[in-house]
């Protein structure tokens, strides 16, 4: 049986949690090059913006692109599968101090002559079980001999 097979619709797939602290922010402005002040500073966070106060730094919204990536390439690649596409939408602000986690789902599996294809359904809650970020991904799977 290959690993195509033995993937079935319904399948939980885990992911890493991960705590936001001020230096985990400060590391992904410097890799990213993004030093916008809703991720630095304090001050600035206080005021309003638009209807939305966040009342301090957040999270770069990426953090939940890349979490939701590493737990997709973790399950896929063992299974010689490739990671072909993902889209998110951002939920809630995530702040300092809180923990969060991607999981995903197996929705759905599709052959076609060329290859072979799985839809996860992807979220990322946070310490209280909220979730602050929603998707899926397109895993393709090599096709069988």
């Amino acid at each position: 049986m290959t690993a195509f097979e033995q993937v079935s619709v319904g399948d939980a797939i885990p992911g890493p949690s991960f705590t936001v602290t001020r230096d985990s922010i400060r590391l992904f402005c410097e890799a990213s090059l993004d030093y916008n002040p809703l991720h630095l500073d304090d001050t600035y966070m206080q005021g309003h913006f638009g209807k939305t106060q966040f009342g301090g730094v957040i999270m770069h919204g990426m953090t939940n692109f890349g979490l939701i990536t590493r737990m997709i390439t973790d399950w896929c690649c063992p299974l010689a599968a490739i990671h072909r596409r993902l889209e998110t939408r951002w939920l809630k602000p995530v702040r300092l101090g809180d923990t969060i986690a991607p999981s995903g789902v197996v929705t759905a599996k599709h052959t076609t002559a060329a290859s072979r294809w799985v839809m996860i359904a992807v979220t990322v809650r946070n310490q209280d079980g909220e979730q602050v970020a929603s998707g899926e991904a397109m895993v393709e799977f090599p096709p069988s001999a």
